[in-house]
């Protein structure tokens, strides 16, 4: 699969200020590797304009009983959060079926939990109902920003739209600690239109050379999307 980018780098600086300077032009981390960054045509939130539309609360009543709980990565070899064989193995098989096999192996999924050294994420969203876990995203969080990554859940175990629910637990908890932005991934092809629904959804058109600005035209992307022959993850 191909990922829309303009530019890719590799940073030493990892300070808030630093990274969150990175995001402004358009960078995102990546599960590449430490320190590398993608500049794309990535979606945020402004989490000053958002609220709850109509269609945001039917998605919360259909997924309602989801709690989302924060974990720090990395996660340890031993004591309350550790890392579970089973963590990997469900991420492989949802993006296997999601959208083909190779897209993320369950050794990636570890070393994104478990390596401070080898990934730049360094929280987990732990979705549950009742005692059971259903669904995860792993993140990276500073005190301005969340970037909402990778998220799995097993279909079996979650509600119908767990997906969109997750994501909007996710802008709610961002909103809730009094972060500036949270960025919801990027904006590559027609499927990617859910992203759009939210108040507050900006996104950074990118230009030339890699330049671009972020922008709140949503007819234009829209546009972009449906017009989009790429087949992107």
């Amino acid at each position: 699969m191909t990922y829309l980018h303009w530019n890719q780098i590799t940073i030493s600086d990892h300070s808030p200020q630093a990274v969150t300077g990175l995001y402004e032009l358009g960078y995102v981390f990546t599960r590449l590797g430490k320190g590398i960054m993608q500049q794309t045509r990535s979606a945020r939130v402004d989490l000053s304009a958002f609220d709850l539309s109509s269609e945001n609360r039917r998605i919360l009543k259909k997924t309602e009983g989801i709690m989302l709980q924060t974990v720090d990565l990395p996660l340890l070899s031993s004591g309350q959060n550790t890392y579970d064989w089973k963590l990997g193995k469900s991420a492989k098989d949802f993006y296997d079926d999601k959208f083909g096999p190779g897209i993320m192996s369950a050794q990636k999924i570890k070393e994104m939990l478990t390596s401070a050294n080898d990934s730049n994420f360094n929280l987990l969203l732990r979705y549950t109902m009742g005692t059971e876990s259903v669904g995860y995203s792993i993140c990276y969080s500073n005190p301005q920003l969340l970037h909402y990554s990778s998220p799995f859940y097993d279909p079996s175990k979650a509600p119908n739209s767990i997906g969109l629910g997750m994501m909007i637990r996710a802008i709610q908890y961002a909103k809730s600690i009094g972060l500036k932005h949270i960025y919801i991934g990027s904006l590559q092809r027609p499927a990617d239109t859910y992203k759009l629904q939210f108040e507050g959804l900006e996104w950074f058109d990118g230009g030339p050379e890699g330049s671009g600005t972020w922008t709140s035209d949503i007819e234009r992307i829209k546009k972009a999307l449906k017009e989009s022959k790429m087949t992107l993850v």
